[in-house]
């Protein structure tokens, strides 16, 4: 009886195993994360449960004993700061991706195609997400601390928790202008409307992201490796990321 046991669970698809994890994801990379997440699930059985935020409020929250077993940040700093805290698994962190800054706006024209438009003082809002929590907040104001406008744009500044809130700050026209993540407009079989510069990369530190385990978990460990795919690295570059 106990070897047609063990048969039958040879016999059962793999899914039956499957296990779920979850996921604290920086929001600009929410886009390509389901993607890959449904193809993952799709192809393991595993379920992988997404929670999407600034990389700032993750980290707090992973310090205060949130149980996420992977961190997808849009930093290094963070996931450093992990390790170092014992908080993640030692050596596990690695770039997944390596993000673009764009000016945006929803109106087509309105953006010229070397971003003069924010000196000219002809609009009300710029978006940008919280430097203190978001890293492309903190790359936002590199790049008007790099153009002499930090200061004197301090009173048109609105800012988002995440990088996220900051798009929709534009989208939803409550800002003319914002200083976005390139993956936020620029998505496989979808076109923004509007106009965008995209920032040289002179003007701001570049934005690594980068994976880190933060429990010694088998379906978590698999899914890093999934990642580190060419053909997911593909996935990730049609979003507007550098994935080399």
């Amino acid at each position: 009886m106990q070897k047609y046991f063990i048969y039958l669970l040879l016999l059962l698809p793999c899914h039956t195993l499957a296990d779920t994890i979850r996921v604290a994801v920086a929001s600009n990379f929410s886009e390509p994360i389901k993607a890959i997440a449904a193809q993952y699930e799709k192809y393991t059985g595993h379920r992988l449960i997404l929670v999407f935020g600034s990389t700032g409020k993750h980290y707090a929250q992973i310090i205060n004993g949130a149980p996420f077993d992977l961190f997808l940040a849009a930093d290094t700093r963070r996931p450093q700061l992990l390790e170092q805290q014992g908080a993640a698994i030692a050596g596990s962190r690695f770039t997944y991706a390596r993000g673009r800054l764009v000016l945006w706006s929803s109106r087509a024209d309105y953006v010229d195609a070397e971003g003069n438009v924010l000196a000219t003082g002809e609009y009300n809002r710029l978006a940008i997400a919280n430097p203190k929590l978001a890293p492309y907040g903190k790359a936002a104001q590199e790049v008007l601390e790099s153009k002499g406008l930090w200061k004197t744009l301090q009173h048109r500044l609105v800012r988002g928790e995440s990088i996220a809130q900051a798009y929709q700050f534009v989208r939803s026209g409550n800002a003319e202008l914002g200083l976005v993540a390139y993956s936020q407009i620029k998505r496989p079989s979808h076109t923004n409307t509007g106009s965008y510069w995209i920032v040289p990369q002179a003007f701001y530190q570049p934005i690594e992201q980068q994976a880190v385990l933060l429990k010694e978990n088998a379906v978590a460990r698999d899914f890093m490796s999934y990642l580190q795919k060419q053909e997911i690295k593909i996935i990730i570059t049609l979003y507007g990321y550098d994935a080399r």
